[in-house]
């Protein structure tokens, strides 16, 4: 193996628990790398966030900029930054990690940080892409705000669709939830909450079917004949886990590598993980970022032996 593919920590993805890691990996000194497609992670795609500290207002590209951009303030001897996706992890005889990317690049570490974060698992129904990101949005904390005082629906029945409802509920004339059956994955308190709040209505049995609209949302189908006039269409029906290409790691069922919330570790030694990929309770920029300066402090002194 050439001494340059060699390091003693590779991070792999670049939203902002990459970036932050990367930050603190490079000025703690530590040989690192840092593999990824593009920075930003998923709220590449929203146009005001409102909820990055520090930052009222800033649009994902401009977030996605700054990240890099304070990654590669690091990039030099001690920080390479890779373009490039993960093809594949495996875990060597002397307990380092071999790190092969799409283009056959092989690199290997003694510390492993991942940080893939997840995909929302998208709307199955006609026009739900074509309105992306024009009434229909998979981000009610990063674009709720923009739909002050309309009408509006989010789709799913678990804690992230209900808690998303009490938020819109806040601003948005009217919220209703369309939840597949008569079941609910959200907890008691939070269904409770949300049968309490006057401005919330839940639908239950409802498949959604179609997206109606024109520039934008102005409508949708459930179950075949019933229609909707909203301008908002709040996605909230889970996300996958980018982590298929690491098979030695713990995960959940859905996929989520399995972490000590103390210290990010996974279930094997030289392996943390951080942001919308573990199994953390919330998913969210500021949290990731949080929980990857913590991973970070815990490999730091791991790596000090």
């Amino acid at each position: 193996m050439s001494h340059e593919n060699t390091y003693n920590l590779v991070i792999i993805g670049g939203g902002p628990a990459g970036a932050a890691a990367a930050v603190y990996a490079a000025r703690k000194k530590i040989k690192s790398a840092i593999i990824t497609t593009d920075f930003g992670g998923q709220s590449i795609v929203s146009d005001d966030i409102q909820n990055w500290i520090g930052t009222p207002h800033i649009s994902g590209i401009d977030l996605a900029k700054s990240l890099e951009s304070h990654v590669k303030e690091y990039q030099g001897d001690i920080l390479n930054v890779i373009k490039g996706r993960v093809a594949q992890v495996t875990q060597n005889e002397d307990k380092t990690f071999s790190i092969k990317t799409s283009k056959d690049l092989v690199l290997t570490t003694k510390a492993l940080l991942i940080t893939t974060g997840s995909v929302r698992r998208k709307l199955d129904a006609v026009n739900a892409d074509k309105f992306e990101h024009k009434g229909v949005t998979y981000c009610a904390s990063c674009d709720g705000p923009v739909f002050s005082g309309k009408d509006v629906v989010v789709i799913g029945g678990g804690n992230a669709a209900f808690e998303s409802a009490l938020q819109l509920a806040a601003y948005c004339k009217s919220v209703k939830i369309l939840n597949r059956t008569d079941k609910y994955k959200a907890d008691e308190i939070t269904v409770d909450k949300v049968s309490k709040n006057a401005k919330i209505q839940i639908i239950n049995d409802a498949i959604v079917n179609e997206i109606h609209g024109d520039q934008f949302v102005n409508g949708l189908t459930y179950n075949n004949t019933i229609k909707l006039d909203v301008e908002g269409v709040f996605v909230e029906i889970g996300q996958m886990p980018n982590t298929d290409y690491v098979t030695f790691l713990e995960k959940n069922l859905v996929g989520n590598i399995i972490v000590d919330p103390r210290t990010q570790k996974a279930s094997v030694e030289g392996v943390w993980a951080a942001g919308d990929c573990t199994d953390g309770l919330y998913h969210q920029n500021n949290i990731a970022t949080g929980d990857a300066v913590k991973a970070l402090e815990s490999l730091y002194i791991w790596l000090q032996g």
